[in-house]
């Protein structure tokens, strides 16, 4: 499995396998297929009220908790220093472990200094072994990273072949922050699966469209944790490491960039509304 190394100098999996919309009651199932598979990384959330099923399967999975490695994140009802200080410790229980990997902050809303304050103190009363943020735009990210004690490790946004956050990834790089991606196949939008660049590419190599928009994430250096509740594409998920795309493939895809979101954008003032209804 290949790794990237943090800015603490902790190794992170450059792939993990990814829970967002599993359901509470099928978690335990995926994340255990996944474990079988190969993959030693898992991503959830408090928000994904699925912690508890992380937490079975990998207690449940035979392999040792030092080989697993675990990322969360803090959503916006806990924020403020006290209440995501105690978020930590509940997560830690849901997830029957005694430390974290890395915890996230999941969004860039409401008191986001209190609670990344706690991800600091818990960072050093080592309950986490290292910390970052989610859906921080440049703006928010340079206000964050410049003003805090422990510089973000990684930094998780939307992040595929139609918004390609190079210039973001550009930013995170001069604090030493790593891109890790949600949604490194769009959710199959934009016509992803179908996309004519895509296809050639997977024909040229005997891979699949999937396989192709997740290689090219990976060559440029970023974090990516795919999603399916399928054992089957979490296998072929995985399968992206005996082949290389070409410069020019790679220059070829770059193309399909739209820059903007097919999800959220952070900067809309009705996003912010709809967040702050989820508080």
């Amino acid at each position: 499995m290949k790794t990237i190394k943090l800015n603490n100098g902790i190794e992170m999996p450059q792939i993990g396998y990814g829970v967002y919309q599993v359901s509470p009651d099928e978690c335990e199932r995926c994340v255990s297929d996944a474990l079988k598979t190969g993959y030693r990384m898992i991503d959830t959330a408090q928000a994904y009220h699925n912690e508890e099923g992380v937490g079975r399967a990998v207690k449940n999975s035979g392999i040792n908790r030092s080989d697993i490695f675990i990322v969360s994140k803090v959503w916006i009802s806990n924020y403020g220093y006290e209440k995501a200080k105690a978020s930590i410790d509940d997560s830690l229980r849901k997830l029957q472990t005694d430390y974290i990997d890395l915890m996230l902050l999941h969004q860039p809303f409401c008191d986001r200094y209190g609670a990344y304050r706690a991800l600091e103190d818990a960072y050093r009363e080592g309950k986490l072994r290292a910390i970052g943020v989610s859906n921080f735009y440049p703006d928010h990210f340079i206000d964050l990273a410049s003003n805090v004690d422990i510089v973000p490790a990684v930094n998780q946004v939307e992040t595929h072949v139609f918004n390609q956050q190079t210039e973001a990834q550009k930013i995170m790089e001069e604090f030493g922050t790593h891109i890790m991606s949600w949604g490194p196949l769009a959710e199959g939008r934009n016509n992803l699966f179908s996309n004519e660049t895509l296809t050639k590419t997977g024909n040229s190599h005997g891979k699949s469209v999937a396989q192709i928009a997740l290689r090219w994430l990976i060559q440029r250096g970023v974090i990516i944790i795919p999603k399916s509740v399928h054992i089957e594409r979490m296998e072929q998920n995985l399968d992206i490491f005996n082949f290389e795309l070409t410069d020019e493939e790679m220059a070829e895809i770059a193309t399909l960039d739209t820059g903007k979101s097919l999800f959220f954008d952070h900067h809309d003032a009705e996003t912010t509304k709809l967040f702050m209804s989820w508080r």
